[in-house]
């Protein structure tokens, strides 16, 4: 199915969706990636949640020597005092703001939507979900970072000044670096932002136990118990 810009994969529940979940991949990878661990969220049954894993475009990635791939925007470096391609960041931050929209037409209140991130995706759902204009159901981060971070005293939006956070990063990470993220949950705790942090024994992955993590947060986040069984 294609969403505004974005071709997205879908899994509706079995009942009509009470609430979704808009899952971003990482640089190289595509919206098959993450539909597999589903399952291992361990959702009550009768959660209602519509997951989306949308595909971002192809284009050049600077960082792997101009290669075609698919990407939220082009990278130099993973360094929070380089260059970012905001131009990138931006437009994709207008075509997952499609996605909460298109959700939102459904019928599905912005509380009861979480955006999911991985790496590249990771830092798109952080960067959208703090300026949306409508409040979300939070944003999870994984083994990921706070782009334009310099920009986001003035373009925070107050709707989302209590947004749950879950940031998740393995110490062994050798791609975005463990500090990096810690670098960036400072940063939004410093803004007043209550991030839920989680260290795991990984490199640049997840794992069970973060997935288990994850899906509890989420139960929490939508208070599931009242949905499920």
């Amino acid at each position: 199915m294609t969403i505004g810009q974005l071709a997205a994969e879908i899994i509706e529940p079995a009942e009509p969706a009470k609430a979704s979940v808009i899952w971003l991949h990482g640089l190289g990878a595509n919206g098959f990636d993450f539909i597999d661990v589903v399952p291992s969220l361990e959702l009550p049954v009768g959660h209602g949640i519509r997951f989306i894993f949308p595909h971002a475009p192809e284009m050049p990635i600077t960082m792997n020597g101009g290669m075609i791939m698919p990407a939220w925007y082009d990278i130099g470096a993973i360094d929070l005092h380089a260059v970012q391609d905001e131009k990138g960041i931006r437009q994709s931050e207008q075509a997952i703001l499609a996605l909460i929209n298109a959700e939102m037409k459904k019928g599905i209140p912005s509380e009861r939507i979480i955006l999911i991130g991985f790496s590249q995706g990771g830092a798109m759902a952080l960067h959208t979900a703090l300026r949306f204009a409508e409040p979300l159901g939070g944003a999870v981060v994984l083994s990921a970072y706070l782009p334009l971070q310099q920009m986001l005293p003035n373009e925070k939006h107050t709707a989302n000044e209590h947004l749950p956070i879950f940031m998740g990063h393995g110490f062994m990470d050798t791609i975005v670096s463990y500090w990096v993220g810690q670098q960036s949950c400072a940063v939004l705790q410093g803004a007043g932002y209550k991030v839920d942090w989680h260290s795991y024994s990984m490199a640049h992955t997840v794992t069970l136990k973060e997935l288990h993590d994850i899906g509890a947060w989420i139960k929490n986040a939508l208070n599931l118990t009242s949905y499920g069984s």
